[in-house]
Parts: C-alpha cells; sequence; structure tokens
C-alpha cells in the first residue's frame, strides 16, 4: 500500500474544494472491540496521555542531563528546546485515540511512539520559525530567540550573535528530529511493525518538507496563482493528523483502518491549517499566542490572501499591493489590509472552506471508522477547526 495515499487525497488536485465524502470514503471498518462509546474513549485516551507525558518529560530530561555533560552549549541547546515542546500535544493524543479506538490496550507500546509525533511536530516548529525569521514562540522566545538573548547578553556582536542563533535553530530542529526516531525505536513493539513505523515517520517528514518547500517558493508567485490548500495538505495536514492517525492503526494491528484515517486526517488538517491562517490576522494574540501582523509582514500566501487578490477591487488591490509584503507594517496598515479581507467577501469564503474540509473530516470518521473512534474525532474536528469563533 502507499503510504502517501496520494490517490484517494481530498486536495490532491489544485481545486480549492475537497472532493465528495462519497467520492473517496472506503467501506465501513469492523474493527476489534474498543471502548463503548466515545466518553469511555475520551477518558482512555487521556489516561494514556498521562503515562505518554511522562515518557516525553523523562526523554527530554535524560537527553539534556545527557547534553550538559558533553558542554555548556550543548545543554543549553536542549533546555532551549525542551522548552519549546509541548502545549495541547494534538498529534500525540491522536495516535493514542486511535490505537484505543481500534481496539490498542498496552500503554506501553503507544505512549513512545505518540511521544515521537510530539517531537517531529517540534522539530517542524523549530524549523519552520527559522525559515520565517521569527523568535517567539506562543509568545516566548524560541530557541533562535533564546540564543540570541543569551549571547547579546554576553557582549558579543550582532553579526556573531546572528550566525550563532541561526545555527541553534537549525541543529535544535535536527535533534528533534533525530529524538522521534529514537522514541519510536524504544517502542516494545515487534520489529516488523517499528519498522513501519520508522518508514511512516519518515515519509511524514518528506511530505513535510515537499509542504515546507512550495510555501516557501510561493513567496515568489503572485497571490492569486499559489496553491495555499496544496501547501496546507503538504506541510500540516500531513503529519500533524495523517500520520499520527495512521500510526494509531498500525499499532493497533488494524491495517484496513489505514485508507479511512488518512482520509479523516488529511480533511482535518486542512481544515485546522486554514482556520489556524485566519486566526494569524484576526485572531487575539492574547488567547492565541500568535501575532496578527507577522503573517501579513512576511506576505504569506495563505488561503484567505489568495482570495482576497482574487477578489477584492482595484482599489482593495492596491490596499494589499501597498501593505502585504512589508517589513515594517504596523497595526493600521495590517488594519486596512483586514478591512480588504472582509470586504472583498475573502474572510466568508476562506470560513467556508475551513468549513467545508471540517464537514468532509466528520462524515468520513462516520462512514468509515467504529463510532466511538467516529465520534471523538469528531470532537477534535470542532475544537481545532472552530478556534477563536
Amino acid at each position: 500500500m502507499d503510504d502517501r495515499l496520494r490517490s484517494t487525497s481530498p486536495t490532491r488536485s489544485t481545486s480549492p474544494t475537497p472532493t465528495a465524502p462519497h467520492a473517496v470514503a472506503p467501506a465501513a471498518l469492523h474493527a476489534p472491540p474498543g471502548p463503548a462509546d466515545a466518553a469511555e474513549l475520551a477518558q482512555a485516551v487521556e489516561d494514556v496521555m498521562a503515562v505518554t507525558e511522562q515518557v516525553l518529560e523523562g526523554f527530554l530530561t535524560e537527553r539534556t542531563a545527557r547534553a550538559r555533560g558533553v558542554a555548556p552549549a550543548c545543554g543549553h541547546l536542549w533546555s532551549d528546546l525542551s522548552g519549546q515542546v509541548g502545549g495541547k500535544l494534538v498529534r500525540p493524543r491522536l495516535t493514542v485515540a486511535a490505537y484505543l479506538g481500534l481496539g490498542g490496550s498496552d500503554p506501553r507500546a503507544v505512549a513512545p511512539v505518540a511521544a515521537a509525533q510530539e517531537l517531529l511536530h517540534t522539530a517542524m516548529l523549530v524549523h519552520d520559525d527559522l525559515l520565517d525569521h521569527d523568535e517567539l514562540r506562543r509568545g516566548r522566545p524560541n530557541v533562535v530567540g533564546a540564543t540570541r538573548a543569551r549571547l547579546s547578553a554576553r557582549g558579543f556582536a550582532a553579526r556573531v550573535v546572528d550566525e550563532q542563533a541561526h545555527a541553534a535553530g537549525l541543529l535544535a530542529g535536527d535533534v528533534a528530529l533525530a529524538s522521534a526516531f529514537r522514541l519510536v525505536g524504544r517502542a516494545p513493539v515487534e520489529p516488523s511493525v517499528r519498522v513501519e513505523l520508522v518508514e511512516l515517520l519518515a515519509a511524514g517528514i518528506e511530505t513535510a518538507v515537499d509542504g515546507e518547500l512550495l510555501d516557501v517558493a510561493s513567496a515568489l508567485l503572485d497571490p492569486e496563482d499559489s496553491q495555499p490548500l496544496l501547501v496546507a495538505e503538504l506541510k500540516t495536514a500531513d503529519y500533524s493528523c495523517r500520520l499520527p492517525l495512521v500510526t494509531g492503526a498500525v499499532l493497533a494491528r488494524v491495517p484496513e483502518a489505514r485508507a479511512g484515517l488518512a482520509l479523516v486526517g488529511t480533511a482535518l488538517g486542512i481544515a485546522f491549517q486554514v482556520a489556524d491562517d485566519e486566526l494569524g490576522v484576526f485572531g487575539d494574540p492574547q488567547v492565541t499566542g500568535k501575532s496578527v501582523v507577522s503573517d501579513l509582514r512576511e506576505g504569506r500566501r495563505t488561503e484567505l490572501l489568495r482570495l482576497a487578490y482574487r477578489d477584492a477591487d482595484a482599489a482593495g488591490r492596491a490596499v494589499l499591493d501597498a501593505h502585504v509584503g512589508r517589513p515594517d507594517l504596523d497595526e493600521a496598515g495590517a488594519a486596512a489590509v483586514r478591512a480588504v479581507l472582509v470586504d472583498s467577501g475573502a474572510l466568508a469564503r476562506t470560513r467556508e472552506v475551513a468549513a467545508r474540509s471540517a464537514r468532509l473530516a466528520r462524515e468520513l470518521a462516520v462512514a468509515t471508522l467504529p463510532a466511538p473512534l467516529a465520534e471523538y474525532l469528531g470532537g477534535v474536528v470542532d475544537d481545532l477547526a472552530g478556534r477563536g469563533r
């Protein structure tokens, strides 16, 4: 089976609209017995997540201690990296939910693999921040920002600090990737299952790199010529939702669930990313921890921006041209851009895209997965796609 499931992906074409669920949904799944209902599954997920968090915390403590024994700089790198790990732990939770919802029952087997999903996510964040020249994450200095502050306080020249901070971000992301594989390697599962998990993890990284490259290269395109939904699928949906869910099916040894979970994950991930892009312009920084001007300063080719350029009138496009992509964009300029995003209908249409993808994820879950898991994932859809509303 092709782990990428490209032929059934809802957005593999350049169309911004996911295909209808009946066109892609596999047959309904008859999985081994799992939790009796969504409430029981939710409680079981939280119980296993407590174990997962212990594994993750223990791993970070272990590796940080080892690094400090090598050299202070290595200890700083791991300490800064550990400070970026955490949050809602959505990706580990998806792995645990799929595993338990398909009849899995061994916390020792799933916990390190679920923890690996979070370290993969951390690696992607570290490298993404580096590419985007961001030095804050969740309102706190990230690896690059922490390195810069530490070295600046010691009086090093700005050029030296820049080089060292950039290197720290690159290397921290690399070691987080390596650590994801290390955790998978520690899982007490059969060798054949471990090999399959490693293959999945490697494939997820490869696809995320594809998406990241397209995202970076989209800066060379006019906004209306970009493909932000394809980028969302490759860069975010694949490793954030599809990979964790399919990983749970592999651990539970229910291979027939993989196709349905892959489709649910892709649709869910796209809905999440489109909603996240909206929060990057219209959200409350006190709630989201995200700047509402950095995406506009970078001129990020989101679906919101693509639709605005496509549908704005001449005056609106002039406002976009004057402000989007300006490194010195202030709040007044950002407010002018937001007005165009609303008046052109781009915001409303972007919300429709997110809602359509979220609806597809729910329908696919109901059509292909055991009822408790389908209902649980429906709640995840509501939480991720409806944030900030």
